[in-house]
């Protein structure tokens, strides 16, 4: 049985325009999905979308919206009309780096507009049909940041540990009714955006970034198999370390002391 005739015939990726969204876009549109397509860059967005329907022959939608405001959905509502979803990826997400008072507030309020209060949103509102259906997936994009406290990271790795715990909590309630639901915790990803902060190679426990292609294929193959994962053999290897031999100061000692030599920081 094909995603597509288990779980429905249309996908929704938040954060699609570029990097690991694409990703996820072009492989739920190589299932045979018709795509709703949500970010912010115009664009990249159309670009994606047009390349998307006449490469897979599929329906999509490029829906521009920021999803961290408060009528994003309303806003894509707008633009599709009823149309049901039924697999549903949220990766879109806002980020920062730097000492947590060196970020302005407004920067910090980003994050959690984006990553929670928008994930929150858009999955309150596209849930509901799918359970009254019996059938659907939702994939949520969380981060090992977020399994411990991280420095310089400090209000996305928070956000990042919100979205996996809710994922867990949803995965339990719905599981019985027929909707998959998976948190990924992922590492680095050598998406534009990564690259784009010009990191520093590091050695363990900082895992090479994985190819964005890699992460999605990891996450198609756990969906429907448990609440949450880690994705990538290195990331798994460090994050045994970190979660199972290290003290929980040691863990949250070396998450920020990796974050510092990455980008060349000081406490």
């Amino acid at each position: 049985m094909t995603f597509k005739e288990k779980y429905g015939p249309v996908a929704l990726v938040a954060g699609a325009s570029e990097g690991l969204g694409e990703a996820f876009a072009r492989a739920l549109a190589g299932q045979g999905f018709d795509l709703v397509l949500v970010a912010r860059g115009k664009e990249q967005l159309h670009k994606v979308s047009a390349e998307l329907s006449s490469q897979y022959n599929i329906h999509a939608w490029p829906v521009v919206c920021d999803l961290g405001s408060a009528d994003a959905v309303s806003q894509i509502r707008s633009q599709i009309g009823d149309l049901k979803i039924h697999f549903l990826v949220f990766n879109a997400a806002a980020s920062y780096i730097g000492p947590f008072l060196e970020t302005t507030v407004e920067q910090h309020e980003q994050v959690v507009a984006v990553n929670n209060l928008g994930m929150l949103r858009t999955v309150y509102a596209f849930a509901g049909p799918m359970l009254a259906e019996g059938r659907g997936a939702i994939l949520l994009m969380s981060s090992l940041a977020g399994l411990q406290g991280s420095g310089f990271l400090v209000s996305y790795a928070a956000s990042k540990a919100f979205i996996k715990i809710l994922a867990e909590g949803l995965w339990y309630e719905w599981k019985p009714k027929g909707v998959d639901v998976l948190a990924c915790c992922a590492g680095a990803i050598a998406t534009p955006r990564y690259l784009k902060t010009s990191p520093r190679e590091m050695g363990f426990p900082a895992p090479r970034p994985q190819k964005a292609a890699k992460v999605v294929e990891e996450c198609l193959r756990k969906i429907g198999t448990g609440p949450s994962f880690i994705s990538g053999r290195e990331n798994r290897v460090a994050s045994f370390f970190m979660q199972r031999i290290f003290s929980r100061k040691k863990a949250v000692n070396t998450m920020g002391n990796v974050t510092c030599r990455i980008y060349d920081l000081k406490r």
